[in-house]
């Protein structure tokens, strides 16, 4: 779970729920796929101020639990993992590439919530889990949150 990140002049948790679409909602996300977006988003978290607590699929769409800090904009960080999980699944699945017409694994548009410590990210956690069509939701990630480099 989340934890007080301590910067040189700050501390703060910053949660936040962001979904995000396949284009077109045509992309089925299978395990292939899940597996890629898991392994990206680890490697996000290394070179990033960004630490994915939960990360989930829904056929044709993602869920991540994200914690971040003050100086990253919320669309800075759906832009970092929308661009970089998006051109990892085409370098490694190059056929999912040929089935959209305009070359972008996610849709334009997304769904951004913050989500506050007490009580609400559990109750989030738990929705992310809850979601699917005939639950199909498959976790693909879990993680307690570590402290950033500094």
């Amino acid at each position: 779970m989340s934890i007080n990140i301590h910067k040189s002049h700050n501390v703060n948790v910053i949660l936040y729920h962001i979904v995000c679409l396949t284009k077109y909602r045509k992309v089925i996300v299978d395990e292939k796929v899940d597996k890629i977006i898991k392994d990206t988003c680890l490697e996000i978290a290394k070179r990033y101020d960004i630490h994915f607590l939960e990360v989930g699929t829904d056929l044709d769409h993602v869920h991540f639990l994200v914690q971040s800090i003050p100086m990253y904009l919320p669309t800075k960080v759906v832009r970092v993992i929308k661009s970089i999980t998006g051109r990892e699944v085409f370098a490694k699945v190059p056929e999912i590439k040929k089935e959209l017409w305009g070359g972008e694994f996610w849709s334009d548009g997304y769904c951004i919530s913050t989500v506050g410590k007490n009580g609400t990210e559990t109750v989030i956690s738990e929705y992310v889990k809850d979601q699917g069509k005939d639950k199909k939701y498959i976790q693909i990630h879990k993680d307690q949150i570590k402290m950033f480099d500094v």
